[in-house]
């Protein structure tokens, strides 16, 4: 319910609303999200005085901040005071004065700069990612079949610090244990491994560091409606991919409801918890092998595996392995269950012990080894690894890559909220292809 007002009535305000084009295009936009799950400010009968603005007043305009590009919340205040009606329409309580544009004093209505820095450092970040859950709930009921198949991948964030600029003379810049002054929460990470041939013909391994954050996403893509996101999850860049996963998988199952059953991913997510995620479900898990140094591993059909020689080798026992799975000892044929006689001039034969070679065998483990990467159901599904690009792409083309905040929270927060924009503007997508189905 909009105020009334002198100068204009409620009618005429709401005309005025109507015909902004501003205003049209946001008021569309955060009608595909639920600001329902955003709590208000409990009004204070014993401090009776002004009433704070809402929360969800806010979010919108940290939203905008967003969408409009905007570096700095400096930026944000200016592009509203140029738009008294949308301040309006966003719901920040309204103060009216005559000389004011439409009767609104809106330097006293939008908060100052320096206050919305503030909320943008310590808006609480459950209330975020319960708006964000809201939105893949309103994707999961516009598109039938969503989170069949998800996509995993990390994309890194540039922290605010001159340690980043390399046209900066920084001490020691690459050094982990010297943290930046400009961001104590970022971790110094490696963003890209090259091998690089030297004259004399060997390989030296070059590696770009980067003082940041990194930002993992669960994506998914459904023909004719795009990419979408389905889980985000932020922390210091000096963490592993792999470490992303659980948490990011977690988090889908929870807001879904059930558990994907196809996950791809890049070789960096190639560890055997996560292909157990698939295989309970009957599904696979779409990443390439890597063996990271080692021998590529040598296996019969069934798992079992060979010895250098190429002999099938003999089942021990089983004992549960310090990384977590159930293991089954393999020993030399040529020697167990009992001596045949041949020799061999492998190093343990000589004495007297033969190759030993433990196998995980959880049907995640089997299946990293077993798949068959060059099935047609195996490409196809590493094929929609691309969704997560995508998203990335977009994250990035909304200044996802280097957050001009200096702390955690804030770019978590920024994150979350790039985010959910992108998941908007996959509901408009959505529902103008709901419509022109609904119409044929």
């Amino acid at each position: 319910m909009i105020p009334t007002c002198s100068d204009f009535d409620q009618q005429t305000l709401s005309r005025l609303l109507d015909s902004d084009p501003v205003v049209s295009r946001y008021r569309a936009l955060f009608a595909c999200l639920d600001f329902r799950v955003i709590p208000e400010p409990v009004f204070d009968v014993s401090r009776p005085g002004r009433r704070s603005h809402p929360e969800s007043a806010y979010v919108k305009a940290l939203l905008i901040k967003v969408c409009e590009h905007f570096d700095s919340c400096t930026q944000l205040r200016r592009f509203l005071l140029e738009h008294p009606l949308l301040v309006l329409e966003l719901g920040f309580r309204a103060k009216w004065t005559p000389n004011g544009p439409y009767g609104l004093d809106v330097e006293r209505m939008v908060p100052c700069d320096r206050w919305l820095r503030h909320k943008q450092q310590t808006m609480d970040p459950v209330m975020l990612h319960a708006l964000f859950v809201s939105s893949v709930h309103a994707l999961q009921a516009a598109i039938p079949g969503l989170g069949e198949s998800v996509a995993v991948d990390v994309k890194h964030l540039y922290a605010w610090v001159q340690e980043n600029n390399p046209r900066a003379y920084v001490k020691e810049r690459y050094n982990p244990e010297h943290h930046p002054c400009g961001d104590r929460d970022c971790r110094l990470g490696v963003k890209r491994s090259t091998n690089q041939e030297q004259p004399d013909g060997s390989t030296k391994e070059k590696k770009e560091y980067v003082w940041g954050y990194g930002s993992g996403i669960v994506s998914a893509i459904l023909p004719k409606y795009g990419d979408l996101i389905l889980a985000e999850y932020t922390q210091p860049f000096n963490e592993n991919d792999v470490t992303y996963y659980h948490p990011l998988y977690q988090q889908v199952v929870a807001t879904l409801g059930f558990r994907p059953r196809y996950v791809t991913a890049d070789a960096a997510f190639d560890d055997w918890d996560i292909y157990q995620t698939c295989a309970e479900q009957g599904g696979i898990a779409a990443i390439p092998l890597n063996a990271r140094g080692h021998a590529l591993p040598n296996r019969e059909a069934d798992g079992t595996p060979r010895c250098e020689r190429g002999l099938r080798m003999v089942a021990s026992y089983q004992f549960d392995h310090t990384n977590g799975y159930r293991a089954q000892r393999f020993r030399c044929p040529l020697l167990y269950p009992e001596s045949t006689g041949q020799t061999c001039q492998n190093a343990q034969f000589l004495k007297e012990k033969g190759c030993v070679k433990d196998i995980n065998i959880e049907a995640g483990g089997l299946q990293r080894v077993l798949l068959d990467r060059t099935s047609p159901t195996y490409k196809t599904l590493y094929r929609q690894r691309t969704s997560a690009e995508r998203i990335n792409s977009q994250a990035k083309s909304l200044g996802i890559e280097r957050p001009k905040v200096r702390n955690g929270r804030s770019v978590a927060n920024l994150n979350t909220l790039t985010y959910i924009i992108i998941n908007a503007k996959a509901l408009q997508r959505a529902h103008a292809v709901n419509l022109v189905y609904r119409r044929c």
